[in-house]
């Protein structure tokens, strides 16, 4: 079943020119996501965000991972993000990703890479973990 998790995830990551602040601002193109993302998750989905030197922060349902992506790209005027690797641990899928985005309109983008575990049981979403240091994604998992 994991290679359907990978590709399940794999799905419902953005395309690589999304600007995700542009589009998690506009209430259409989030509801319109959520309505056609919905079957892919769990009722009981939760995500976290692990921001370095803080305590995690959870949130729950659809209306909370649109919470979730609004509170980390707050500071940002455009963020986008590629996908570098996926990779398989049984019912949890590790999405490593390099990230850009801007804080002033103008200014050069800055890089940075993180991680998110998904895990999904039955086909369904029921956990998304955001990670800002890649390392500790890595580590929430036992991988490299």
């Amino acid at each position: 079943m994991s290679a359907e998790n990978v590709e399940l995830v794999r799905s419902l990551q953005p395309a690589p020119e999304v600007d995700l602040v542009a589009f998690f601002a506009d209430d259409d193109a989030a509801g319109a996501l959520a309505e056609t993302a919905a079957r892919f998750f769990d009722p009981s989905f939760a995500c976290t965000m692990q921001l370095p030197g803080s305590p995690a922060t959870t949130y729950v349902g659809l209306d909370g991972f649109r919470a979730t992506w609004r509170d980390w790209l707050a500071p940002w005027v455009s963020y986008r993000t590629e996908i570098e690797e996926l990779i398989d641990v049984g019912d949890r899928v590790v999405v490593l990703a390099r990230d850009y985005g801007r804080r002033e309109a103008g200014a050069p983008e800055v890089e940075q890479r993180n991680a998110a575990v998904w895990t999904v049981r039955d086909g369904r979403i029921v956990r998304a973990e955001f990670y800002a240091n890649r390392a500790e994604g890595l580590a929430s998992v036992g991988e490299r």
